[in-house]
Order: structure tokens, then sequence, then C-alpha cells
């Protein structure tokens, strides 16, 4: 393999979230394709709106899912947050699962990202549950929140870390309007 020159990467800080709608694969067994596309379409919809408004980049779609870049944790959050709440009010048969996490990265070739905040943002969403948005505990101490509580999970095992890590749960703040 080759070595990568430094004018092909940049060292950056980013917020990484990864969101999922949980059950999609089964719902497109009890409902159908047609259904399922069409509830992707809206879902999709959604994030765009809400990432452009905030100023959170769609790095790549994944599915049922996507991988959102954010140069702030606040902002990033809220999209995710802000997302959520959408869902949650449309009455989806799906609810959504998250994963955030912030860090130094590689920025390759200007796209693509590498470092551990890629890996434990899409680690805490797999293993979040339905209706969860984790992150790691040590991010949301440093973050001014603008649109949620915050509710301690625990140390978690997360496949590809060496140590457990300490991990919240992020929540809509009670009476906060989405928009």
């Amino acid at each position: 393999m080759n070595s990568a020159s430094p004018d092909q990467y940049q060292r950056v800080e980013r917020t990484f979230a990864f969101i999922d709608l949980s059950g999609f694969t089964s719902f497109i067994d009890t409902e159908g394709d047609g259904a399922a596309l069409e509830l992707l379409h809206g879902f999709k919809s959604v994030v765009r709106q809400i990432a452009a408004k905030k100023g959170v980049r769609i790095a790549k779609w994944l599915g049922d899912g996507a991988m959102l870049v954010g140069t702030e944790p606040e902002r990033t959050i809220e999209v995710v947050i802000e997302i959520e709440e959408v869902i949650d009010m449309s009455e989806s048969p799906l609810k959504l699962r998250a994963g955030i996490a912030k860090g130094p990265v590689l920025l390759v070739e200007g796209e693509d990202h590498i470092g551990e905040a890629v890996n434990l943002a899409s680690r805490l969403c797999d293993v979040a549950e339905p209706r969860q948005v984790l992150a790691p505990a040590p991010m949301v101490s440093s973050t001014l929140f603008v649109n949620c509580e915050v509710e301690p999970v625990g140390d978690l095992a997360i496949s590809g870390i060496a140590e457990p890590v300490e991990v919240v749960r992020l929540l809509p703040e009670a009476g906060h309007p989405v928009g």
C-alpha cells in the first residue's frame, strides 16, 4: 500500500453522528419495499432539511441511516435531537437510534474522515436502542446544550475500543419546541 502524502490529508477537529432507523429490515419484510422507500424518502428529507438549517454536513447515506459531520458539537447534537423529535412526532413506526462523538481525525482528500471519533460514533449507534442517542460522557461535560438533557448510562464495552467508554444518553429537553 502506498502511504498518503501530507497534501492529501489534514488533521481536523470534528463531531460525528451516525443515525439509523431501527427496525427498517423488519419494516420491509412486513410492509413491502414500496412502503419502505416512501418512509426512507421522508426520513432523508427531514435529515437534509434539519442538517442544512444547522450547518451540519451529511457525509454519506448508509441505507436507512446517515453519517453526519459537524464542526461544532452543539450543532451536531441539536441536529440529531431535532431529527429524533420530528420522527417521534410523525408517529413513524420506526425509531431513531444514534451515536455521537468528537475528536481529532484525518480529513483525507477533502471528504473522508479517519480516526477514533468516527469509529466511536459508529459503534455507539450500533449499541443504541431505539430512541437512544448515545455519546461519550467526557464529550458531553464540555458541551453547551440547547435542546437536550443528559442521562448517565455507565461504562460500556464497545467493540474495537480497548477500554470501556463512559456513556450518556442525550434526551430532548422537556418542553423544547421543534425547529
